[in-house]
């Protein structure tokens, strides 16, 4: 039996969040349609966030219930706080997710408060999810290097790993936040975070800004991690990180794990259609 990858699709959310001219609330809804129809099972569609911090995703509830769902998939909402939950509950969401750092500098600049803060409030999104029996993923951000405090110490992202885990996360993405991770941090990184959760509870969301995002996929594949974050297009990245833009492209994640015969369900023409609609929602370099 063929091995299965799954890839959780990032463009609707974090490929547009940081994009600085308004993409209407109509082309993110096509955007979600065309991945809809290439075999994905995951698709992260939006953040229920404050739009003063993040304006792009203003029309959260407008997006989440304007697509055309398909059964079988997944259509997942970053939620931070109680209010977000609540409203992508409303909006229908199947599932949420809920973002920590392992760097201080980070947690204060992304979410304005330190970790130990961030953890305390997600406390009621988790009782939240668990009581609605809605599915939370964790994520952690700056897992090697942070734009703020330099190198990650791997026992803080295995910490904070494990702290959402104890919260209720079924899954806990890994974030090479800054795309600066290399073979020999990330090795260490995984090491740490292995020794409190095992892989199958984890996936890698490496951003693709020093190139090395596919042959970090390729180390983590070895590791036994099976689930990895992409942005259709390669479009985005992270407001709060300076020069961090660079998700990894699914299309090229998905031909790595293809030509090393893993199984993904995903169409590659579908998904090419859908890769370049996503471009043309980038504002001009």
């Amino acid at each position: 039996m063929t091995d299965h990858v799954t890839i959780y699709e990032m463009a609707p959310r974090d490929g547009l969040q940081d994009e600085k001219q308004p993409v209407a609330a109509a082309d993110k809804v096509k955007l979600v349609n065309l991945l809809s129809t290439t075999g994905l099972k995951k698709i992260e569609v939006t953040s229920f966030v404050d739009p003063k911090w993040v304006p792009q995703m203003a029309d959260a509830a407008e997006v989440m219930t304007g697509i055309d769902r398909t059964e079988g998939i997944t259509y997942a909402a970053l939620t931070p706080n109680l209010r977000g939950f609540t409203r992508a509950i409303e909006a229908k969401a199947d599932e949420v997710a809920i973002f920590a750092s392992a760097s201080e500098g980070f947690s204060q600049r992304n979410i304005n408060c330190s970790i130990a803060e961030s953890l305390e409030r997600f406390k009621p999104v988790a009782e939240a999810a668990r009581a609605a029996g809605i599915p939370l993923r964790g994520y952690v951000s700056c897992i090697t290097d942070c734009p703020y405090d330099g190198p990650t110490p791997p026992a803080q992202v295995a910490f904070v790993a494990k702290a959402l885990a104890n919260l209720g996360c079924y899954e806990i993405s890994l974030g090479d936040t800054l795309g600066h991770g290399v073979t020999e941090t990330m090795s260490k990184m995984l090491d740490a975070v292995f020794a409190e959760l095992p892989a199958t509870q984890l996936a890698g969301h490496y951003h693709d800004t020093g190139g090395n995002a596919l042959s970090n996929i390729a180390l983590s594949l070895d590791r036994g991690v099976r689930t990895f974050d992409a942005s259709t297009g390669g479009v985005g990245g992270c407001p709060y990180a300076p020069g961090a833009t660079g998700n990894v492209a699914t299309e090229a994640v998905v031909a790595l794990l293809h030509a090393q015969g893993f199984d993904t369900g995903i169409d590659p023409d579908a998904l090419a259609k859908a890769a370049t609609f996503a471009k043309t929602l980038r504002t001009p370099q």
